[in-house]
């Protein structure tokens, strides 16, 4: 087979790997989705059967308070009626008592009965309110749960076609290149890229990673008779000339780090020109130095006294 046909087969296969990829992974990440919704669901009908629990438990403090309450009445109802029938102090006595705490407990009791009341009411909204949430969370989850499985049918077959697909595909392809090339693609969505020349046609790049490869590597790509994979993004690669003068590309060897070759970084003019300020700068002051002392000398020999002898 003409190593032509093999980069066709391969760019082929590339595309029918992305969608196969793609699809599989909305195998996985669909039921996660509802997952989801489930855990929510049992969540809230956990704290449903808690609230529940403490609605029974203020139900029942209620009964016990009306029960209560209804023996307090009566005690007390009981002792005003016995007060018409007494016939001793002591008598009197006793009644009055039993009438003043019957009487006593009955207010507390009505204070904490509708206090409880109350909590029970709230706590009544509040578990309808769960159960109304429970309600529309199941009927969500449902039809979630629907739309999800005709989606992961119509992913299931769109896979059986794909899998043919790749079937007719791979036959006469190297079984080692294959892997290969399957575990790139699900790293980097492209398995297979093209060298192209740079600017000038003076650079062999992988349009993968846009790394500057060396000549003489580019150069066996471009005879195409064997598959060479990129020796930094492992893509399998393949010679196409370049249509594009501008294109950026980076040097991984040069100065140690990747370079862009149209960013122009660090420019040395400049510093050679902080250089020469700074030379004319200091060569200016010499000379206006030495013009200070070459006048200061002139002022002293005007300023002397004429030797007579030395004229003559």
């Amino acid at each position: 087979m003409l190593m032509k046909d093999v980069f066709d087969k391969l760019k082929k296969l590339q595309d029918i790997l992305v969608k196969k990829y793609s699809l599989e992974s909305k195998l996985k990440d669909e039921p996660k989705q509802i997952n989801t919704s489930k855990e929510l669901l049992e969540r809230m009908k956990k704290e449903y059967i808690d609230k529940n629990q403490e609605y029974d438990n203020v139900k029942s403090t209620v009964l016990k308070l009306r029960t209560d309450l209804d023996d307090a009445v009566k005690s007390r109802e009981s002792g005003e009626k016995s007060m018409d029938n007494i016939t001793t102090h002591r008598e009197y006595e006793a009644l009055d008592k039993q009438i003043s705490e019957a009487t006593a407990k009955e207010q507390d009791l009505r204070k904490e009965l509708q206090k409880q009341e109350k909590m029970l009411s709230e706590v009544k909204e509040n578990l309808d309110s769960y159960e109304a949430m429970i309600s529309s969370q199941e009927k969500d989850i449902n039809d979630h749960q629907s739309d999800i499985d005709k989606n992961l049918e119509s992913y299931n077959r769109e896979l059986e076609k794909l899998k043919k697909e790749e079937d007719k595909i791979k036959p006469g392809l190297d079984s080692e290149i294959v892997f290969k090339f399957e575990r790139i693609i699900e790293r980097n969505s492209k398995g297979i890229v093209a060298v192209r020349s740079g600017a000038g046609g003076k650079y062999g790049v992988c349009t993968g990673c846009h790394m500057i490869l060396p000549a003489q590597f580019v150069n066996e790509v471009r005879e195409g008779e064997n598959i060479y994979f990129c020796p930094y993004c492992s893509r399998i690669l393949y010679y196409e000339e370049s249509t594009d003068k501008d294109e950026t590309f980076y040097n991984f060897d040069a100065g140690g780090s990747l370079i862009d070759e149209d960013d122009d970084g660090y420019d040395e003019n400049d510093e050679n020109n902080d250089d020469r300020d700074e030379d004319e700068v200091s060569e200016n002051e010499e000379e206006n130095e030495d013009e200070a002392e070459l006048n200061e000398e002139n002022d002293s020999e005007e300023g002397s006294p004429v030797d007579e002898d030395s004229e003559s």
